[in-house]
């Protein structure tokens, strides 16, 4: 392994999507032990170096080398305009980007010539939304709750969400689909270049891949007798294939899968009606393809 002489500097999004984040990097080896105010919390790896910042900042602070390697989503990268690398899409915390308005409305379809008030925390996603529809507008900057500005203050919003409630529940319905986001890992150009530094990042991306490809999947295990061991392995999505190891006393078979978690319903009981017997299934914490 190289050695590097500085540390990496990791950006972590605070808020919303702390949690669930700091809980993946923890799950792939970097914990982080963060006070409930602290914004520089320590890392179990010493290599690392991490700080705080909200996701908005974090894609232009990696681009200007400020960090080296960054976690925010990708809705950020597009209105910030980052030239970074994207190193993985985790699909954690997906959201879709939105133009919503009343209910029933067609915000578009103005008999009067007026600019549309459009309210938004993404400016420049606003401004090519906007630039593509062809529709004179004015902006106006929300800080949080968008939802809560149309009719009165807006006829139009920009803004993401993940199951629609917020905005069913302030009589709002989406009129278009603008993007789909969900949590990126980024790095600096300049960083992934250096190959010492390049090297330890590509690690953590290893690291933070397996933990995702291990919540996908589960472990099968099951015996099998031997007239039934063909029908069975026909029946099972192995990655590559199923590991079989003889039983002693030739008692038929012993194997193991690992299979994705949303087909166990199917392949369980598929297996069972094949022949075969004592099946347990058991987590995952890392999947190294």
């Amino acid at each position: 392994m190289k050695r590097i002489t500085q540390k990496i500097r990791l950006a972590v999004p605070k808020g919303r999507q702390q949690d669930e984040i700091v809980g993946l990097l923890a799950d792939a080896g970097l914990s982080i032990s963060a006070s409930a105010k602290g914004y520089r919390p320590a890392c179990s790896d010493e290599r690392f170096e991490v700080k705080l910042l909200k996701a908005a900042n974090i894609p232009k602070l990696v681009e200007y080398g400020a960090h080296d390697l960054g976690m925010t989503g990708f809705d950020w990268i597009e209105e910030t305009d980052a030239d970074v690398a994207e190193l993985l899409d985790t699909g954690l915390l997906p959201v879709r980007l939105v133009s919503a308005a009343p209910k029933g409305s067609d915000p578009f379809a103005s008999e009067n010539g007026q600019s549309l008030i459009v309210a938004s925390e993404y400016e420049n996603i606003t401004r090519k939304y906007m630039e593509r529809k062809g529709c004179a507008y004015r902006y106006l900057r929300t800080y949080g709750a968008t939802e809560v500005f149309p009719p009165e203050d807006a006829d139009l919003i920009v803004d993401n969400t993940a199951t629609g409630s917020a905005l069913r529940s302030n009589g709002l319905e989406v009129v278009d689909e603008i993007l789909q986001s969900s949590t990126r890992i980024i790095a600096c150009k300049e960083t992934v270049a250096d190959p010492a530094r390049r090297e330890v990042i590509d690690e953590v991306v290893m690291l933070v891949s397996s933990v995702l490809e291990g919540r996908r999947r589960v472990l099968l295990d099951m015996n099998v007798s031997a007239d039934a061991i063909d029908r069975v392995i026909e029946l099972l999505p192995a990655m590559k294939s199923p590991t079989v190891q003889p039983l002693r006393g030739n008692g038929g078979f012993a194997v193991r899968v690992a299979v994705l978690r949303s087909e166990v319903p199917k392949v369980l009981p598929a297996v069972l009606r094949a022949g075969a017997t004592d099946v347990l299934q058991t987590a995952l914490q890392k999947v190294v393809a």
